[in-house]
């Protein structure tokens, strides 16, 4: 062939920017089709900011109240395959 080779470098660059591209470009469409007209600010209060606004209403995030702890972690078992021991 007597044109210029593309290496993998050059391939994984034009990939990338391919990739990018369109997820760049799907979430647009996606942002656009979400059929919310406000999309809320956060405003500072005394305990911090809040959300005002938007297109949450507060019964679409349910809080569990009955919520069990996650149980303590397991302390790690010595490993003999390790080079150093204490």
């Amino acid at each position: 062939m007597a044109g210029p080779k593309i290496n993998a470098e050059r391939w994984s660059v034009v990939v990338s920017l391919v990739v990018a591209a369109a997820m760049a470009t799907i979430a647009l469409i996606t942002v656009q089709r979400a059929g919310c007209e406000d999309p809320g600010r956060y405003v500072p209060t005394a305990s911090g900011y809040e959300l005002v606004g938007g297109c949450v209403e507060p019964g679409d995030l349910t809080i569990g109240t009955d919520v069990e702890p996650a149980p303590a972690p397991t302390p790690p078992r010595p490993d003999d395959h390790l080079p150093f021991r204490p």
